[in-house]
């Protein structure tokens, strides 16, 4: 029991520890929003390596979970001769809850900049659509209004 215990234990700072790797790669994320000039090559890095920590997350969620449902029965029986161990976890799984909300906080703050960042585009581009869409008539009329004559041509002779 002591052993599987301290599994738990290790697979909830293995948690930690990958949940604080996914808060460093957000950090990341903003500043490549945030900054002068938005380098997709970075968000895009960012967010595969965000994935692949989510996975090793999933994994060891399910991991934690399996053990703990084994255990479940035994430690509420032990409840008193487990509860420094049970305190530990508790602590342990408290700290993964507020790094969780956190995280949670920092990806809808990452989702508006990224929303902002594609709307600002997406404006953009439909300014230079209208500039070449003016600028395009513009020289069509011109064109069509000239028929080859010049406009400072005399009339009058």
């Amino acid at each position: 029991m002591e052993n599987q215990l301290n599994v738990l234990s290790e697979s909830l700072d293995k948690k930690l520890e990958v949940l604080h790797e996914i808060q460093e790669y957000n950090i990341r994320q903003e500043k490549v929003f945030t900054a002068e000039k938005v380098d997709m090559d970075s968000f895009d890095e960012a967010v595969a390596e965000k994935e692949r920590l989510i996975v090793m997350l999933e994994k060891l969620d399910d991991g934690f979970e399996t053990l703990y449902h084994k255990l479940a029965e035994q430690l509420r029986d032990n409840k008193a001769q487990y509860a420094d161990q049970i305190r530990v976890l508790q602590d342990k799984i408290k700290s993964v809850m507020d790094l969780s909300v956190s995280i949670q906080a920092q990806e809808a703050r990452n989702k508006q900049l990224v929303e902002q960042y594609f709307s600002n585009e997406r404006k953009g581009l439909q300014q230079n659509r209208r500039s070449s869409a003016v600028a395009y008539n513009y020289y069509r009329n011109a064109s069509n209004n000239m028929n080859g004559q010049s406009q400072f041509l005399d009339s009058k002779q």
